[in-house]
């Protein structure tokens, strides 16, 4: 019975270990997502003031930026939880997703795009993490 007992409760630490970790590596991966986020942006914007880009580049760019942001954090979060990576995947993608949209609400006091993009950039984040996920 004793045994029995101890059995249970060493599962049950693992277990709530397992979350912490978790926890803490999802905000790890968010922060690399969005470190990378900030460099890419920052050479984006040399490239517009030396390059002299168009809107039409700029926005293709911001696209791709995106896009490697959720790869790389769907990648991450896949070699770090080892299951279900295109989950884990996707669930970076939409993590990075919802703070940019919060990052929005807060600095422009409301969501400055048209629903399609909104939408399209839900996607684009959620599926870049997936295929991040399943690459890992």
């Amino acid at each position: 019975m004793e045994k029995n007992h101890t059995r249970k409760n060493l599962v049950q630490a693992q277990g709530e270990k397992k979350a912490r970790i978790s926890v803490l590596s999802i905000l790890k991966i968010l922060l690399v997502m969005y470190l990378l986020t900030g460099a890419l942006l920052l050479i984006l914007a040399a490239m517009l003031y030396k390059m002299q880009l168009t809107e039409n580049a700029v926005s293709v760019g911001i696209v791709v930026i995106y896009a490697i942001s959720g790869f790389l954090g769907g990648f991450l979060s896949g070699k770090v939880m080892k299951t279900k990576r295109f989950f884990w995947g996707m669930i970076m993608g939409g993590a990075y997703f919802l703070i940019l949209v919060l990052g929005s609400i807060l600095f422009q006091k409301g969501i400055n795009m048209e629903l399609s993009r909104f939408f399209t950039t839900l996607i684009l984040c959620t599926a870049s993490g997936m295929i991040g996920g399943m690459a890992s």
